[in-house]
């Protein structure tokens, strides 16, 4: 199945550099569609002029930000040298204490695909 989804140019670069490996999102109605096998097309945004396809290797759920930080490896988010508490203090930028509690959060293990569609 393909999904598609925005991606801050930050993050956007570290996927297709092959630097990050794992997307941080909350696990709400639309993430809970995913499945392992499935292709994902993040447009970087907000200048919607690139696109970046990749594929759906794992998905792991979890209760909170902080557990999710203190179980995958920084550098798997490209985070290196970032404590737990910034990682969640810049997570909190994007969603809010209300929404990680409603839905929960989802780790989405990814590998880029070669040609975007």
């Amino acid at each position: 199945m393909l999904h598609k989804m925005g991606l801050y140019n930050g993050p956007f670069q570290s996927i297709k550099s092959g630097r990050k490996t794992v997307e941080v999102r909350l696990n709400d109605e639309k993430r809970r569609k995913l499945t392992r096998g499935d292709v994902i097309v993040f447009t970087r945004i907000p200048e919607r002029d690139e696109v970046l396809t990749v594929e759906v290797l794992a998905l792991r759920k979890y209760d909170t930000f902080r557990q999710m930080y203190e179980e995958i490896p920084a550098e798997d988010m490209d985070e290196e040298g970032r404590s737990i508490d910034e990682m969640v203090k810049n997570t909190f930028k994007i969603y809010t204490p209300d929404q990680e509690k409603e839905w929960g959060t989802l780790a989405i293990t990814i590998k880029v695909q070669g040609g975007d569609f």
